[in-house]
């Protein structure tokens, strides 16, 4: 899939001519060597997809100097070293940047919500609100943050939300017929009120989740629940209020701006 994502991305940027501003500029003889560097803090990722664009276009490409995913860079670090023909390094360049840019922001805006949390039990968690083609980057990228994965598409837990209650007449009812399925799956259900929230715990789901409640009414929903399933926190979670939120003593705390709003950070390369 990544395979694919890598070729379609470079499609997109060639065309059906190809680079011609490299190609008519500078020709395929040259060699060259360049440096990618940080223009700012943030959280690695993606590192190894960056290699990847540039040895689909030329096998040739040489790397060092590679730092890993998860590390710390520091503005102004030189993060890899790309060396080859001079025409393959411009033609991926951009392709490669693009990935590593937005990878590392997901994984630097995900840093920035567990460090909010620090000193609680409540874990970052990610959701599916992801980049069409990116899922499996993006999820990846958020573990390099240092968050944690949610379910990765529709087909690995049961997560039963207001229009699948609403077309199994109820939770309870939603919740049996998942169970009768016998697949070896978790039962994740969505509750937006007290009344849902003990419907779901009577009905055995093995997490509940607190969609758009306020502080009062999750401590109220934890307390009830009491560790008879486990809970996560969804829905408007903001930098401002995931500590409070997190301080309510909810497991997890899930965040769609993780992945689908992450600024990408600023990295360029140079040839020397």
């Amino acid at each position: 899939m990544i395979n694919r994502l890598i070729a379609l991305s470079l499609e997109e940027d060639l065309g059906e001519a190809g680079d011609v501003t490299t190609r008519y500029s500078i020709g395929g003889n040259l060699a060259g060597r360049g440096n990618v560097y940080a223009k700012e803090g943030f959280v690695l990722a993606g590192i190894d997809i960056f290699k990847r664009v540039f040895e689909t276009v030329d096998k040739g490409v040489i790397f060092s100097e590679a730092r890993k995913d998860g590390e710390n860079i520091c503005s102004g670090a030189n993060i890899i070293s790309v060396a080859g023909p001079l025409s393959s390094l411009l033609t991926a360049e951009r392709t490669a940047l693009n990935f590593l840019q937005h990878l590392s922001g997901v994984a630097t805006m995900t840093s920035k919500f567990v460090k909010k949390i620090e000193g609680t039990s409540a874990v970052i968690i990610d959701t599916r609100k992801t980049t069409p083609g990116w899922r499996s980057l993006e999820k990846k990228a958020v573990l390099q943050g240092g968050g944690e994965n949610h379910r990765f598409g529709l087909y690995d837990r049961f997560l039963i939300k207001d229009n699948h209650i609403k077309g199994a007449g109820g939770i309870t009812s939603a919740v049996e017929k998942c169970r009768e399925a016998g697949l070896d799956l978790k039962i994740e259900v969505e509750t937006e009120s007290m009344s849902q929230v003990k419907e779901a715990v009577e009905a055995g789901a093995d997490i509940i989740m607190l969609d758009n409640m306020s502080v009062e009414a999750m401590k109220e929903a934890v307390s009830f629940i009491g560790g008879r399933s486990k809970v996560e926190a969804s829905g408007n979670v903001t930098l401002a209020n995931v500590r409070e939120i997190a301080e309510t003593g909810v497991d997890y705390i899930s965040i769609g701006a993780i992945t689908h709003s992450a600024p990408a950070v600023d990295i360029s390369m140079k040839i020397l």
